[in-house]
């Protein structure tokens, strides 16, 4: 089967920064909808009409991956609006309640950078934000997309959230 959207594709991956420093290995296979929110543009442009067996190698610029680094979604808030166990690499959702800052989207995914004790500084970029990647990858499977999957735009509960923009929880898979 070639892929077409919508469907799903079966991918593994090595994903490094423009110098080559390993950022994800993803060796066990994964689902994602092509043709849905799972994968960035310029990975289902490299995917299109493709089939089980295809390799690329994608180079991928700032605004072609995850943006250019905002300064604009970097806050500060009182360090008393955090629980006690609050460290860096915690992420929330949404600014704290009680938050000072004005003009931040609630929507977003904040990740804790760093935390002093009068103030605890958040950042709303993506992780790889104003970074170049470099994409390896090779198709394993493709088979039809589900009712489901198309109209939730998504495989599902998948364990990867790199190459969609959304922050990973812990690792990048």
């Amino acid at each position: 089967m070639d892929i077409t959207s919508p469907c799903v594709v079966t991918l593994i991956w090595t994903l490094s920064d423009a110098q080559g420093q390993l950022i994800d290995e993803l060796n066990d296979p994964v689902e994602f909808l092509y043709g849905g929110d799972d994968l960035l543009p310029k990975v289902e442009e490299a995917l299109a009409g493709q089939s089980v067996g295809f390799e690329a190698q994608l180079h991928l610029e700032p605004e072609q991956a995850f943006g250019e680094y905002d300064a604009d979604l970097v806050c500060y808030e009182e360090r008393s609006l955090f629980p006690e166990a609050i460290e860096p690499g915690m992420q929330i959702e949404g600014l704290p309640e009680g938050a000072t800052t004005e003009g931040m989207p609630d929507d977003l995914v904040y990740t804790v950078t760093e935390v002093y004790p009068s103030h605890v500084v958040l950042d709303a970029n993506h992780p790889l934000a104003g970074m170049a990647l470099r994409l390896q990858l090779k198709v394993i499977d493709v088979r039809e997309a589900t009712e489901t999957e198309v109209g939730s735009g998504t495989v599902g509960d998948s364990p990867l959230s790199v190459l969609n923009g959304a922050p990973p929880d812990e690792p990048l898979h």
